[in-house]
């Protein structure tokens, strides 16, 4: 095992690789509870029962996806980098497709089934840096960017904090709500976690945003700490049942966008914590291709089971600065997920205002990518900016992108720059002014 694992010539141990699993598993455990409540649109009243999905289904799907992307990321690409249903990807699944475009959540089930397949193809095929380089790198930024303005958009609305206003859209919700009060005790809290750099912030800021919700009466207190795994029965197979129904415009710019997105979120994390943990070679990232496989099965894997797109996680970061060097830490942090399916009871206390302030902070995090984009150069800012303010104003991650895919091209052959656009793009650009035309139709 040490020796699979290279400890002696990374200079790690077992002991230092079990603290950075754990770490990891700190970091990103909010998941477990986020991503129930916004796959199952709890945070949406008066919705049909048909149009949210099984929390307790998703809350197993989420755990098990995490155990087994995390655990072929370990044994297959060797990195401590661990795996989980995305933050954004879930956001674009339940928001925008489907309670913005009505598209059942079995339907889009099968499209991220489908994107996880294109996703390996690509990464057997090697077709991957063709269309890494295609994408111009604002646009990869302005994505990340306008992706965290929606999440946390969601998150205030979760909160209570922005609310509908019919005469100027939205407004400042009532501060004097008991929920909205919990939700911004929650935000304080997690952004002190943040600001000293404690790991797992976010997981125990949602902690005592729901211990302090019981103690006021806001919660209810749950029957038990740990039961049994719920049934994933709700959710398991849906995906491939529906594959026909994906035979759509709409559904290939669903599929486009949450390839999209999970393929330039892997490829950003991979390289960003295998630079901190000192694993890149001669500016390459060695089995990088492993490690985009065991990304994209992890998605195959997840959707069968019943959740959104399965993405590498940049809370390994924290893992690698407790010490993780190996695939050993992933393989700590894949266990660990599978022990949390006993801990479904708590599933109850995790109210849309416990998980608000996880979605505002992530959002602050994703919007990092704003400083990285050449705002003096217009060509470049128009379809940036675009990308950016469409999706918290039109509700929809896939709208954002298709204008900042259209505007692109325009802009650039107006200054003249058009031998640098790849023919890609002009691809691109035909096949979301198509979807515009089928919206309105």
């Amino acid at each position: 095992m040490k020796k699979y694992f290279q400890f002696d010539e990374l200079g790690t141990s077992y002991r230092k690789e079990t603290i950075a699993g754990l770490t990891t598993f700190l970091s990103m455990a909010y998941i477990l509870f986020v991503n129930p409540s916004v796959l199952s649109l709890s945070a949406i009243p008066d919705l049909p029962d048909e149009m949210r999905m099984d929390a307790g289904a998703v809350f197993v799907a989420t755990a098990i996806a995490a155990a087994i992307g995390s655990l072929l990321m370990g044994l297959l690409a060797r990195y401590p980098i661990a795996l989980a249903p995305g933050m954004g990807l879930n956001a674009f699944f339940a928001f925008s497709v489907v309670l913005g475009m009505g598209i059942p959540w079995q339907t889009a089930l099968s499209g991220v089934l489908v994107s996880g397949l294109i996703f390996i193809v690509l990464t057997l095929s090697g077709i991957r840096e063709t269309i890494i380089n295609a994408i111009p790198a604002e646009l990869k930024y302005a994505v990340g960017a306008g992706i965290g303005l929606f999440i946390t958009f969601i998150g205030f609305q979760n909160a209570g904090i922005i609310v509908n206003n019919d005469a100027v859209l939205v407004g400042l919700g009532d501060l004097t709500n008991g929920n909205t009060l919990l939700a911004i005790f929650g935000v304080i809290v997690t952004v002190i976690f943040m600001v000293k750099g404690v790991n797992g912030g976010i997981f125990f800021g949602m902690l005592l945003t729901a211990i302090a919700g019981m103690i006021f009466n806001l919660i209810d207190l749950p029957s038990s700490v740990v039961g049994s795994v719920p049934s994933i029965a709700p959710t398991f197979g849906a995906a491939i049942e529906n594959l026909p129904n994906i035979f759509t415009i709409q559904m290939l710019v669903v599929i486009l966008t949450f390839l999209f997105v999970d393929f330039f979120d892997t490829a950003g994390t991979l390289v960003a914590v295998a630079n901190q943990a000192g694993l890149m070679k001669e500016n390459k990232l060695p089995r990088a291709g492993k490690a985009l496989f065991a990304d994209s099965a992890a998605t195959v894997v997840g959707s069968v089971l019943g959740t959104s797109t399965t993405t590498s996680y940049i809370e390994s970061s924290a893992g690698v600065a407790a010490g993780g060097r190996t695939g050993f830490a992933s393989i700590v942090t894949a266990g660990l997920f599978l022990l949390a399916l006993f801990f479904s009871p708590l599933l109850g206390v995790v109210t849309p205002a416990v998980t608000a302030p996880a979605l505002i902070i992530v959002g602050v995090l994703m919007v990092s990518t704003l400083g990285e984009i050449d705002w003096r150069k217009f060509e470049i800012a128009v379809p940036a900016f675009l990308t950016i303010i469409a999706m918290p104003l039109t509700y929809s991650i896939a709208t954002g992108i298709a204008l900042g895919f259209i505007f692109y091209p325009i802009t650039m052959i107006a200054k003249g720059r058009m031998k640098e656009i790849h023919p890609i793009m002009y691809g691109m650009f035909v096949i979301f002014v198509m979807y515009f035309i089928f919206l309105i139709e």
